[in-house]
């Protein structure tokens, strides 16, 4: 499903339970995150709904290296040419991405939440157990973003990953909050804003303290990298947030 202006001049495409972004400033564009391996021909169609063609993609960055959002960042590179950005900490599991850090052991979820087999049905049949691996991927700071269309700035808000980043937007009033913040997670169907669960989140506690990064920022609009946008401020998303994973 692709969503236009899910927040201004910037677009959301759900695939498979799992959200990619398609910045657009002057008829430039960033792509935020990369899906799994069939996003791509997704992806493509998206752009050509805005009048787009793949000449105008500048970049991808990726809010961190988990298999989900990176499937077709080895293919849309190549193909397009464009250089990929993460945050240097999230190197290596972009380059291993079924090799990362976890507080539990995800197998027990789909029969503790049958909920969440429809999300992995769908991420399974996106091709979620074929993802390569990318290496040489080029470290993301503020100055690589003040280059980027939209010149979102950078918020560092590690615990899902010692390398998650949000991009905040404050001319769109807007953060792409990656898996920092979810309003569905994929390992338990739970809906609403969250963390996620520990079978994917290498820390838990650094996580929740990091939400305190997107609150400060008072945007209206979170894009999560799960679920539905949240409309109705930073704030009380992450309040909800705490309340919901401190329980």
């Amino acid at each position: 499903m692709f969503t236009q202006n899910a927040a201004p001049g910037i677009h959301r495409l759900e695939h498979a339970a799992t959200n990619l972004y398609v910045v657009d400033e002057g008829g430039s564009l960033l792509l935020v995150d990369a899906g799994f391996p069939s996003s791509e021909r997704l992806l493509a169609q998206a752009v050509r709904e805005l009048g787009r063609g793949p000449e105008d993609i500048r970049a991808l960055v990726l809010t961190h290296g988990h298999f989900d959002h990176i499937g077709s960042a080895t293919r849309l590179r190549a193909r397009l040419g464009i250089p990929v950005y993460a945050h240097a900490a999230d190197h290596d599991i972009a380059a291993h991405p079924y090799r990362y850090r976890h507080e539990r052991s995800a197998l027990l979820y789909p029969v503790r939440y049958p909920k969440s087999l429809l999300a992995f049905g769908q991420m399974a049949a996106a091709g979620a157990f074929a993802v390569p691996g990318l290496r040489d991927v080029q470290t993301l700071d503020q100055d690589a973003l003040r280059a980027l269309p939209g010149s979102p700035t950078l918020l560092q808000v590690p615990g899902h990953t010692a390398g998650s980043v949000a991009l905040w937007f404050p001319q769109r009033d807007a953060v792409i909050t990656g898996d920092a913040l979810v309003t569905l997670d994929p390992y338990t169907g739970g809906r609403g804003p969250q963390i996620v669960a520990q079978a994917a989140t290498a820390d838990s506690e650094t996580a929740l303290a990091s939400l305190g990064e997107l609150a400060s920022t008072r945007a209206s609009i979170l894009l999560p990298g799960h679920g539905e946008p949240w409309m109705q401020g930073a704030e009380a998303a992450v309040a909800r947030a705490l309340v919901v994973s401190r329980h």
